[in-house]
């Protein structure tokens, strides 16, 4: 008898607790926004926390793909032109900056490789075309910055440089900073740059490097002309106006009357 008053006593009260509860949750006096209930969730079972961290490359980085090894030749695409970088935003052509970087980087130490080895490095023009979309990546850059610079205060936001002779009398670009001190001052910016020349010695060599740099015209001229010589002479009916755009340095109208373009036909 004791045992079961026991038992009812323990059920009433769990119905009285129960009723506290359902009080608690269904009471309309009662909002959840003024007086929160914070409960504490104790997880039944451990777990180890999952976190990502950076992946870490090695040396094998810096090498091109082990199943390029030993190929003879690489199947590759061409360079990236500005008409296509215009349309990529400032973040992706960031990305794509290190990719050419990581890229030209790789060529380098493989060029490098094969040159240990004796053996002939596969494709080298890869090298000029990373070069060439790296350029072109810069000039896209470099007319966004100045078309902001230009709508914000006026001006490209680019250093000033102006043409300067050195001391050997050749013209270089001269690209002007800030100093901290005046320039009659700075006795180190003096030493360094030197925008004068004189002497016969200077006059000389300028005479000598002002031949050269003819004789280099000259002689590119007449490579021109002679291949625009051997041209007419196989093809009488070749398109001067292409010839024109693809050799500009050439007289067109010397050669035909020229007896090296004539070939074994009859012009009419």
């Amino acid at each position: 008898m004791a045992t079961l008053t026991k038992v009812v006593q323990a059920s009433k009260t769990v119905n009285n607790v129960t009723k506290l509860f359902t009080n608690l949750s269904l009471s309309p006096s009662v909002s959840p926004i003024s007086s929160p209930v914070y409960v504490r969730r104790v997880p039944t079972f451990q777990c180890a926390l999952l976190h990502t961290t950076l992946k870490q490359n090695n040396l094998m980085e810096f090498f091109d793909d082990p199943k390029n090894w030993g190929k003879d030749k690489i199947k590759v695409g061409r360079s990236w032109q500005k008409d296509e970088l215009r349309l990529k935003s400032n973040e992706d052509l960031h990305k794509l900056w290190f990719v050419l970087l990581k890229e030209r980087n790789m060529l380098l130490t493989m060029e490098e490789a094969y040159k240990q080895e004796w053996k002939y490095f596969p494709n080298p023009e890869r090298l000029d075309k990373v070069e060439d979309s790296m350029l072109n990546l810069e000039s896209v850059v470099r007319e966004r910055n100045k078309a902001y610079h230009m709508l914000e205060t006026g001006t490209t936001g680019e250093r000033p440089a102006e043409l300067r002779y050195n001391p050997l009398g050749i013209r270089s670009c001269y690209r002007m900073r800030q100093y901290r001190i005046p320039r009659f001052m700075n006795s180190k910016w003096h030493k360094t740059h030197k925008f004068s020349y004189g002497g016969s010695a200077v006059h000389k060599f300028l005479r000598l490097y002002r031949e050269k740099l003819w004789n280099i015209k000259r002689r590119a001229r007449n490579r021109q002309n002679n291949q625009v010589a051997v041209l007419m002479r196989i093809f009488p009916n070749l398109d001067l106006e292409a010839v024109k755009e693809k050799y500009p340095d050439a007289d067109i109208e010397k050669l035909q009357r020229n007896r090296k373009s004539d070939g074994h036909f009859v012009r009419e």
